[in-house]
């Protein structure tokens, strides 16, 4: 792999920009037999939480026009069985590795980042479309001030490690939250998360998902992922990792474009599980064939009218 994929996010320096995103490549294990680890920029690895979580009742996906909703509700083997199992076959695979946490209260959120931040992972991303038990249920993320409390809590307990926070698009403006997870401490902001969405069987007149809502992810996000990362990073002086409907290399060019320093690749995966390295030698192409030295050139090169 040459030099021209290369790219750095807040310190971190990554192979590539492409990224399996947290929850749709589990820890890697699944795919070790398709392809090497190695040729991924990292790895953003299934979300862990201080304990384990059986997740929500099935049904918990359906099918969607160019998409997909999903409502998993992060079931994980918790942060023990992360760090002592998971963690140690993954970083013999030689891509960086992010841990994705979430909690469901400030003082839970700031406990894990403070185990993960002994371990040898390379960088914390921080889900705060959690929802917050001492909030009523609303989600950290939909809000300013408290998405800035448990940023800085976060941040705070992290001694040794970046902190990423991802942000969640069901808000009425992106760009408010990300200055207020900057302003507390985030080194970068990884967006967008899934936007809520709901089928029904007509049949039986029920939602098709147990929780009656899920979150949409798939092609059918990309218009909207591009624009909130074009504002944020317009907004915000820390790096961007863009994610939400990315399934080629042209989206991971056009994504790029609009401010991202890095992508996260999510539902394409279940599409063809080959996506990510397929969007590694397009990326690769694309530089060689337009005389670019390093990908990092075109982050944010979008010209407006």
């Amino acid at each position: 792999m040459s030099e021209r994929l290369k790219v750095n996010v807040c310190g971190v320096e990554f192979k590539n920009p492409v990224i399996p995103a947290s929850g749709t490549y589990g820890y890697g294990r699944e795919y070790e037999s398709l392809y090497p680890l190695s040729r991924l920029g990292g790895i953003s690895v299934k979300g862990t939480t201080l304990h384990p979580r059986q997740g929500n009742d099935g049904p918990r996906v359906a099918e969607t026009p160019a998409g997909m909703l999903n409502s998993v509700g992060l079931q994980n083997g918790g942060a023990k069985k992360f760090l002592e199992y998971e963690l140690p076959n993954l970083l013999t695979k030689d891509t960086r590795i992010i841990a994705n946490i979430a909690g469901s209260t400030v003082e839970e959120c700031a406990e894990l980042a403070a185990m993960i931040d002994e371990s040898a992972v390379d960088m914390v991303e921080l889900n705060i479309s959690c929802p917050n038990v001492n909030h009523g249920g609303a989600a950290f993320g939909t809000d300013c001030a408290v998405a800035g409390q448990v940023t800085r809590a976060v941040k705070d307990a992290l001694k040794h490690k970046p902190l990423m926070v991802k942000l969640s698009p069901n808000v009425t403006s992106i760009t408010d939250i990300a200055k207020s997870v900057e302003a507390s401490g985030a080194d970068a902001v990884s967006l967008i998360n899934t936007l809520l969405g709901m089928r029904i069987d007509i049949k039986t007149r029920r939602p098709i998902l147990k929780k009656n809502v899920g979150g949409l992810s798939g092609p059918a996000v990309f218009p909207v992922a591009v624009r909130m990362v074009w504002q944020t990073a317009n907004a915000v002086k820390i790096p961007v990792v863009g994610m939400g409907g990315i399934a080629t290399w042209e989206d991971a060019v056009e994504m790029m474009m609009a401010g991202a320093s890095a992508i996260q690749i999510g539902a394409a995966i279940f599409a063809d599980p080959y996506a990510p390295v397929k969007i590694v030698d397009g990326l690769e192409k694309y530089c060689e064939e337009n005389g670019i030295a390093n990908i990092s050139e075109i982050v944010g090169s979008v010209q407006p009218w």
